[in-house]
């Protein structure tokens, strides 16, 4: 990330908490994902459900080739604001969202028989898919894992419906979570082995996401090797529609220190909240990275980071430094563009962060502040 940003005498600006999406790394990390697109003749598309700052859309547009949606708003939301070709799936279509779906989206992808012969008549002229499940899981958390036991994602081999599929344009799988191009040649196997038949059928194969090809060290020669292998064997168009690779480490969360209490330990109250702004930290459960931290006791002074919501558990970690806080310090989270905006809430009546960018220019501009108002009108 660009930590030229932390010296930047406007830092001291910036209202608390806020969310700043840093351009130059958004850049890079667009670059790593245009090559692939070049090299190997795949599209790849934003994943929305991890990143929706459609004020952005107008950057990211000129490297992808469109968005994935998990449901009308989202469909809405790529149709309106980032053009392309927009890439819907749903586990269960509402009736009265459908037809709008069908009108603004350009592939439909269908997660079971039932729902293909629900609706497979008003897609006329669109290009329609099924989910499948390889049952093949790569990873060992199950609440990120649509290949564990009982998942309602995608049809499994000994579900699917030769008859039914007949007419059909493409396979999607979506099962990898923040994992490399070995995972996916592993992924890749269990498809053939149990779907392969159906891929010389189709015209397409969509990868789904969790690919963490901009992370260093990712290999980005298997992946190409792997969409080409596939896209020659089968006479296929490869998508991919990765999220967090769109933004890994390509922002930050701005926020300021409050009080230090102390009980057992120091203990720092900030504005940003755990529960509210960055949900993940609790659901995964995971630690957040920190500039300038350390883990508790590898620095001097120790402090733990919570929230001033009322919710006890609204902790975000245990953080060492090599200075004290104090009241008025500012503290920066990394790597906090994906699935902080598009999760985050008013619980507890906390308002939401400031919305900004650190274009490459050294610049920070205020995209969007939200007030009261944003929080009544969620509620009734």
């Amino acid at each position: 990330m660009n930590k030229s940003f932390l010296a930047n005498e406007k830092l001291s600006e910036i209202s608390t908490p806020a969310y700043v999406l840093d351009e130059k790394a958004l850049l890079k990390n667009l670059g790593i994902l245009r090559d692939v697109m070049d090299s190997t003749g795949c599209k790849i598309l934003l994943a929305q459900k991890a990143f929706s700052m459609f004020s952005v859309y107008p950057v990211i547009s000129r490297y992808l080739a469109g968005t994935a949606a998990s449901g009308l708003y989202e469909a809405r939301l790529g149709h309106e604001e980032f053009g392309g070709e927009v890439h819907t799936f749903c586990p269960a279509y509402r009736d009265s969202e459908f037809d709008e779906i069908a009108e603004i989206s350009d592939h439909i992808v269908f997660n079971s028989f039932e729902q293909l012969r629900k609706f497979r008549d008003r897609c006329k002229g669109k290009s329609i898919g099924i989910r499948i499940n390889p049952e093949c899981s790569t990873q060992d958390e199950p609440i990120y894992d649509p290949c564990a036991a009982y998942s309602r994602l995608g049809v499994t081999a000994s579900n699917f419906d030769a008859a039914a599929f007949e007419g059909v344009d493409g396979i999607h799988f979506h099962t990898l979570c923040e994992q490399g191009a070995d995972a996916l040649g592993t992924t890749l196997e269990a498809i053939e082995r149990r779907f392969g038949r159906y891929l010389h059928k189709c015209r397409w194969v969509n990868f789904g996401g969790g690919h963490h090809i901009t992370k260093d060290g990712y290999d980005v020669g298997l992946l190409k090797k792997l969409i080409t292998d596939i896209q020659k064997k089968y006479d296929v168009r490869v998508y991919l529609e990765p999220g967090e690779a769109v933004v890994l480490n390509a922002g930050w969360l701005v926020t300021g220190v409050m009080e230090i209490v102390r009980n057992g330990m120091d203990i720092a109250i900030l504005d940003a909240s755990a529960a509210c702004h960055m949900p993940d930290v609790l659901e995964m459960p995971y630690r957040p990275p920190l500039y300038g931290s350390g883990r508790a006791g590898e620095k001097r002074f120790t402090y733990r980071l919570s929230s001033r919501t009322c919710l006890s558990g609204d902790i975000i970690g245990d953080y060492s430094f090599d200075d004290r806080l104090s009241e008025g310090d500012r503290l920066c989270f990394e790597d906090m563009a994906l699935y902080t905006m598009v999760k985050n809430n008013t619980f507890n009546g906390m308002p939401l962060p400031d919305i900004g960018i650190l274009h490459e220019n050294g610049e920070y501009e205020l995209i969007k502040s939200f007030s009261y108002r944003d929080f009544k009108e969620r509620l009734s």
